[in-house]
């Protein structure tokens, strides 16, 4: 296994996410280059700080679109596959890019015209949009994580960022994409930034504007070599600025900013991401692209404690799928690096695949640096870091009594966050029916003995739910396996070990406790109380909504539907289950448990679909198709309780305890779980009880 690879992996996914960390907070709006400066100085490290950092379309688009690879089982991407990305993970109306409008914002465009029915790369087409919208911004900040996969190939990079942006843009909007990829498929082959300029600028055509630009801060450089970066920052502002182009935030005058950022930073992560961010304009999108070339170019070791500590790993989407919108950051290396292999055609090191288990948290902590989102509750009592390919918890002063944990957030609520972005919505990564194992050793250095017992916490309540205690005396290897219990509101939003100082005659505890492997896996099985579930981020926790007006009320969830409307939970990597819920319809013909969804755009329904007639749906494409049906003739205002099983192709709905219909269908094999009306309607939904099989 190549471990370069991975560390330049790590690099550029984590150096993305923290230029857009440092970015976000100053992009365009009253943040002029001349006010950063006044505010915040010659800026060397982040300049806000939060608890924890919310969703971001700079960091949606490159994770979400390369999912068309999964989706088309690693067919090369094309703008079909692509747009087709757009729309299934993507909730209408809220989320992912929903600003601006229709002619403002270019994705919001080319989703509506997506949606509307105007194919890939028509979508995005000067010719359908006018070049105002297609010649923006983001058809190079969605793009970074192709350029990742097709890692030393810049002519593939290029190939694959202009196939991807093409969905939603066109001219000179096409040329950055080709640009930025191309930078960083060069990264992990190049040692000189200004060579992996020069032989990107080799994919964009001679006489573009993009070009032009590129070679205009290059040419300044190389004739004003006394002047400071700020220099050409004006002559950016004075040749080639936004008076001079129309719409929101048009690429060329950030083009020229990423290649400022890139030359004078000459190759120092940290200086290349700060510059681009105190040159203003689309700050976060620049730094974010500028950081993943960085990254890439110096690993992960490049990455300064003090940018990496506060990432911690994690990264949260916003998605229509909550599961996927809690996002691992090292283990979303161990799937780029499969996909480096499989697109070069070259098989999977067993180093790779052993790290890929979708659906499972599997933690080992090999990769440099690595936390995988694991915290602690309480920093004067314990701290924790990476350490000896572990996670170090030590403590120091640890008196009887005192307690604290180290745990893995498994769940998000709104609290957690210090804004409002994006309106990210989240399904919990581990749930009640599921084992955890903690493999650890521990130091003692001090004191007779510490009390570690796991737990999980309720992430409606906030209850702690300790289990099986274990006395910690001696020094050693230990192993921690317990079930997942059940909580109050079926949602778990912390698994973890709670520490506890145990010495009676010392005056404190000390020692450490080296982390080495973490694993939650096994069959779910629990029941999610509506009746609990707040509105957060305008959804009904745990769920997503695509269309629809959705509520709780009595206990009930409460859904008010013209057309289509869904809500939907659970592991998106769900196989075979069983999903039951009470239903009530009060008034329309179609009212639907759904499993095995996969986003707007794929997944299985069945229930009442039609007056006197139940059924068994199935959508693909977007497009709704009865695959079994049968006579049952239900009644409005009656509550029925549904039953929905999928194991292997065999597809059944009971009613009140009875098989009423089933059918045979293999095109879906995992998703997530929920509710659905695919018509015009009201209705109210109870319990849902969720059984892995």
């Amino acid at each position: 296994m190549d471990q370069n690879l991975l560390s330049r992996l790590y690099g550029g996914f984590l150096g993305m996410n923290v230029g857009i960390r440092l970015g976000a907070p100053v992009e365009p709006g009253i943040w002029t280059v001349e006010r950063i400066e006044r505010t915040y100085g010659d800026i060397r490290g982040y300049i806000k700080e939060y608890k924890h950092f919310a969703a971001d379309d700079d960091a949606n688009g490159p994770v979400f679109f390369l999912r068309a690879l999964d989706d088309t089982g690693g067919q090369e991407p094309t703008p079909g596959s692509v747009s087709e990305a757009y729309l299934n993970y993507t909730r209408e109306g809220i989320g992912m890019f929903w600003w601006g409008g229709l002619g403002v914002s270019t994705e919001h465009t080319a989703y509506l015209n997506l949606l509307s029915g105007i194919p890939a790369p028509q979508s995005g087409s000067i010719r359908q949009n006018g070049r105002t919208v297609a010649e923006q911004i983001g058809g190079q900040i969605f793009i970074d994580t192709w350029g990742l996969v097709a890692a030393g190939d810049p002519a593939r990079a290029a190939r694959y960022a202009r196939a991807a942006a093409s969905v939603s843009h066109d001219g000179e909007a096409l040329n950055g994409a080709a640009f930025i990829a191309a930078c960083i498929a060069l990264a992990f082959v190049e040692t000189d930034i200004e060579r992996i300029v020069d032989k990107a600028l080799r994919h964009i055509p001679a006489g573009s504007a993009y070009r032009a630009v590129v070679e205009a801060v290059r040419a300044y450089r190389q004739t004003h070599p006394e002047a400071a970066w700020r220099d050409c920052r004006q002559m950016l502002e004075d040749e080639w600025g936004y008076d001079k182009y129309p719409g929101v935030c048009h690429i060329i005058p950030n083009a020229g900013v990423c290649a400022l950022a890139l030359l004078y930073g000459a190759g120092d992560f940290s200086r290349t991401i700060e510059i681009a961010t105190m040159c203003g304009w689309d700050t976060d999108c620049n730094a974010g692209n500028v950081g993943t070339i960085a990254g890439a170019l110096g690993g992960i070791e490049a990455i300064p404690e003090h940018y990496r500590r506060p990432i911690n790993d994690e990264l949260v989407l916003s998605s229509v799928s909550g599961y996927l919108n809690i996002l691992d950051v090292p283990g979303y290396i161990w799937y780029l690096a499969m996909w480096y292999y499989r697109l070069r055609g070259e098989p999977v090191p067993e180093e790779v695949q052993r790290h890929l288990h979708p659906g499972e948290i599997d933690f080992d902590f090999s990769l440099p640096g690595s936390t995988h989102g694991l915290c602690v509750s309480d920093p004067c009592l314990l701290r924790g870091g990476h350490k000896e390919n572990a996670y170090e918890v030590m403590w120091n002063r640890l008196n009887r009594g005192q307690q604290a944990t180290v745990h893995l957030k498994t769940f998000y609520r709104r609290s957690d966050f210090s804004d409002e972005r994006y309106k990210p919505v989240f399904s919990p990564i581990a749930c009640p029916g599921q084992r955890a194992r903690i493999e650890c050793a521990m130091e003692k250095w001090n004191g007779e003995s510490v009390c570690l017992t796991p737990f999980v916490r309720d992430g409606i309540t906030g209850r702690l739910c300790l289990l099986t205690p274990q006395i910690l005396r001696d020094e050693g290897e230990y192993a921690f396996d317990f079930l997942l219990p059940s909580v109050e509101s079926g949602v778990i939003s912390e698994v973890g070990l709670h520490l506890e100082g145990n010495s009676p005659r010392i005056t404190y505890d000390a020692g450490r406790l080296l982390i080495r492997s973490l694993r939650i896996f096994g069959k779910a099985e629990y029941t999610l109380r509506l009746g609990m579930m707040p509105e957060e981020f305008m959804s009904i926790l745990p769920f997503s909504h695509n269309h629809g007006a959705w509520r709780v009320e009595a206990g009930k969830l409460q859904v008010l539907a013209l057309g289509h409307a869904e809500a939907m939970t659970g592991n998106y990597y769900m196989r075979d289950l069983s999903v039951s819920a009470a239903v009530c319809a009060r008034n329309g013909t179609s009212h639907l448990l759904s499993l095995r969804v996969q986003g707007t755009r794929r997944g299985y329904y069945a229930g009442f679909d039609g007056q006197g007639r139940a059924a068994i749906l199935r959508r693909l494409g977007g497009r709704l198709e009865r695959l079994a049906s049968a006579d049952f003739a239900w009644e409005l205002d009656r509550e029925y309780e549904f039953c929905f099983t999928a194991c292997g192709e065999e597809l059944t709905l009971c009613i009140d305890g009875r098989e009423v219909v089933c059918a045979r269908d293999g095109a879906l094999r995992h998703g997530m779980a929920g509710y659905a009306l695919c018509g015009d309607g009201r209705a109210e939904f109870g319990d849902m009880t969720i059984k892995e099989l």
